[in-house]
């Protein structure tokens, strides 16, 4: 941490008098008596203006780390539903979605196209062809960026299109992409590529700290969109089904909500650069849709006091399922309040599943904090199953095989409460019929927890898991 004051250092040693007694000769040829000299005094190291210099500082970094610290630990407050279990619209009902947009923001429109893409050999490619197609903008935010052949690819376009005359815009996390450096932006830059941080850490704004963009965001000329779990990472290549390559669901979309999406990556780029990026050329008008699409629309979950859209968005999600309920999330970690909803939903009948990480995971914490959770998930009739081959990055849910949302936002108190969040939702069977596919084909490569087997699991795992659930709130 910098004060910004200029401390002043003493240099050289002081001037000791030395004190000698006189010389006694007793005798001749005695030996004159020897010359005690005084032992300079030890100087401190620090001078007064240095000392309260540092002690200021010290309790200043106190401070704004209690500031940051409080702000990490307001959780979600939502403790009581009034009028939700059978009596709370259903997720085929109408006054479901407009009660989703009054309480969330989400804003559901018709004439959206939507493509589930799985890992990143679909992923990828998919969004390279659109990027190199770009004719007037991309944009794109970046929570997690890794050095790689990804990194390489997404570089090599970005630039062309910027010499080409595209409006480029590159939005990146600190805290996510800490591993970019300083080269791979200055190319970027040298190409005619924007460039931004989000949030950069301060030891003057710690309040800061933990609140992150979490969003995967990629538009293209304002009419193509993309989001899910996916990074600019090496370790999202392959099918997701060895421990390199990462499982994950990601998504394109064509249609309104794509705006939704861009106004999204517009709030984080003005913050970052005080730019704030309007007009047809990043939101086009679209053209109307005479024959029926998806209805879909984005939740643009962002921090506040109290319950968030995120956590009122999973409340109404859950309490809207009549028959299924199937959940993949790669940090599950709920709280009381969301382990209750569960175990209701079960109770009214509704086929609740939970599908997460197993061994295989990036965050071992996590996952024993969310184990904390399964005792009383297990006893409601919640049946949880953890992803063998690979980590589990995905963060999906379907009820009753019709609302469906893809996106980032896990189901911990990370997402939940402190950081911006992106999720495609949609209403519609094709999409909601394909993520329920993909959910049980991804348990034949899972192992299902019993709650038989769950008590039967060691002392050290269960010391791990009390340790872990202690720090869930800063997860």
């Amino acid at each position: 941490m910098e004060s910004g004051v200029s401390l002043a250092w003493a240099r050289g040693m002081k001037t000791t008098a030395t004190r000698a007694k006189p010389a006694a000769h007793k005798a001749a040829g005695s030996k004159p008596a020897k010359t005690r000299t005084a032992k300079p005094k030890k100087e401190s190291k620090y001078t007064l203006l240095e000392k309260i210099t540092l002690t200021a500082g010290g309790l200043l970094l106190v401070v704004f780390t209690i500031i940051g610290m409080e702000f990490t630990l307001h959780g979600s407050h939502l403790s009581h539903l009034e009028g939700f279990g059978s009596e709370s619209p259903a997720v085929g009902d109408s006054l479901f979605t407009r009660t989703m947009e009054m309480f969330t923001g989400t804003h559901l429109t018709d004439g959206n196209h939507v493509t589930v893409l799985l890992n990143g050999q679909q992923t990828y490619p998919a969004i390279w062809k659109e990027l190199r197609g770009a004719r007037q903008t991309i944009t794109m935010q970046m929570y997690y960026f890794e050095p790689g052949k990804v990194a390489d690819t997404l570089s090599a376009i970005l630039r062309e299109r910027a010499q080409h005359g595209v409006s480029v815009h590159l939005l990146t996390d600190a805290f996510g992409a800490q591993s970019m450096t300083s080269g791979y932006v200055d190319t970027l830059r040298a190409a005619g590529v924007h460039t931004a941080i989000f949030r950069p850490v301060h030891w003057y704004e710690m309040q800061k700290l933990q609140n992150r963009s979490h969003i995967r965001a990629v538009v293209v000329d304002g009419r193509i969109g993309f989001t899910g779990g996916f990074g600019i990472a090496d370790k999202w290549l392959g099918n997701g089904h060895t421990t390199d390559q990462w499982r994950d669901t990601d998504v394109r979309f064509t249609g309104p909500a794509v705006s939704q999406l861009q106004a999204t990556f517009a709030e984080g780029w003005v913050e970052a650069t005080g730019n704030l990026l309007t007009g047809e050329r990043y939101f086009p008008k679209e053209p109307v849709k005479e024959e029926p699409a998806e209805m879909a629309g984005l939740l643009d979950a962002q921090p506040t006091i109290g319950s968030t859209p995120a956590t009122r968005f999973l409340a109404l999600s859950i309490a809207g399922a009549r028959h299924r309920l199937f959940i993949t999330n790669s940090y599950f970690v709920p709280n009381h309040d969301f382990k209750n909803l569960l175990v209701e939903a079960s109770k009214r009948g509704v086929d609740v599943r939970i599908l997460t990480v197993g061994p295989e995971t990036d965050v071992k914490v996590t996952r024993y904090a969310g184990r904390k959770q399964y005792d009383d998930l297990l006893k409601g009739g919640v049946r949880i199953f953890e992803f063998a081959p690979t980590m589990m990055h995905a963060k999906t849910l379907v009820a009753d095989g019709m609302w469906a949302s893809i996106g980032t936002m896990n189901f911990d108190n990370r997402s939940m409460v402190f950081n911006n969040e992106s999720n495609l939702n949609v209403l519609d069977a094709t999409t909601g019929a394909m993520l329920d596919s993909v959910f049980l084909d991804d348990l034949k490569y899972s192992k299902e927890i019993t709650r038989a087997e769950f008590e039967k699991r060691g002392l050290w795992q269960r010391l791990c898991e009390l340790g872990s659930s202690a720090l869930a709130r800063l997860l």
